[in-house]
């Protein structure tokens, strides 16, 4: 079977993140149909954050996505909960520094626990596990995280499965994750706290970082496509 086109994928990628979103702005407007305080409970929620404080909330961050769990609520509030006392820099470093331990947790589970699992039953059926080749891991592990789509621990758990090199999956995932977790962070901080201006110069930056994945996307793509020929 042949992949769908590039752009036919894209397409499909922002026609699933609107329905998200509408989905969110829907629900909202449920509950404020039935006269929900949406913030009162926004501000309950964040409290209770900030109640238990920076370290739970990293080490929390650096593990729990690691199972499974979305990484997006984690960036989201980590500025407007935390900036404001611990400043800008100490919470980019503790978020980046999180990141980094959460992709190493995923990678070992992923390449040492659940590949030699499924290395020896593909192996039975009679098949080859397949692997990154060497010179190809640095465009693989770009390519893969720029992808929309995939979740974040899904793509973690592909790259350790495909037993891409620690260093090169470490480097690229915590760069890239770590450019959109500060942009997140930015507009987090700035929708919560209710500044426009800043609500603007956080879209603009998530704007930036998917129209630059797009074309870095695009790139290793025909990089790709021109050494097969």
């Amino acid at each position: 079977m042949e992949n769908a086109p590039a752009g036919k994928r894209d397409n499909k990628g922002l026609l699933i993140k609107l329905a998200i979103v509408v989905v969110v702005l829907a629900a909202g407007a449920v509950l404020v149909l039935k006269g929900v305080d949406l913030e009162e409970l926004k501000n309950q929620g964040l409290e209770m954050v900030r109640t238990a404080g920076p370290v739970a909330f990293f080490v929390g961050m650096a593990i729990v996505p690691a199972f499974g769990f979305p990484l997006s609520p984690f960036t989201l509030s980590a500025g407007s909960v935390f900036a404001p006392t611990l400043g800008w820099p100490t919470v980019l470093v503790a978020m980046w520094v999180a990141l980094a331990v959460n992709v190493s947790i995923t990678y070992c589970l992923a390449r040492w626990m659940a590949r030699p699992v499924l290395e020896k039953l593909v192996l039975r059926l009679g098949y080859k596990w397949p692997q990154v080749p060497p010179g190809e891991a640095w465009n693989f592990t770009i390519l893969l995280r720029v992808t929309p789509g995939p979740p974040f621990v899904a793509q973690s758990a592909l790259l350790g499965l495909a037993e891409v090199p620690f260093r090169i999956y470490l480097i690229g995932s915590v760069i890239i994750a770590g450019m959109y977790g500060t942009a997140f962070a930015v507009f987090g901080e700035a929708l919560l706290s209710g500044q426009g201006r800043m609500v603007m110069v956080g879209i603009g930056a998530l704007a930036a970082l998917s129209v630059g994945t797009h074309l870095l996307r695009k790139h290793l793509a025909k990089k790709k496509l021109a050494a097969a020929k």
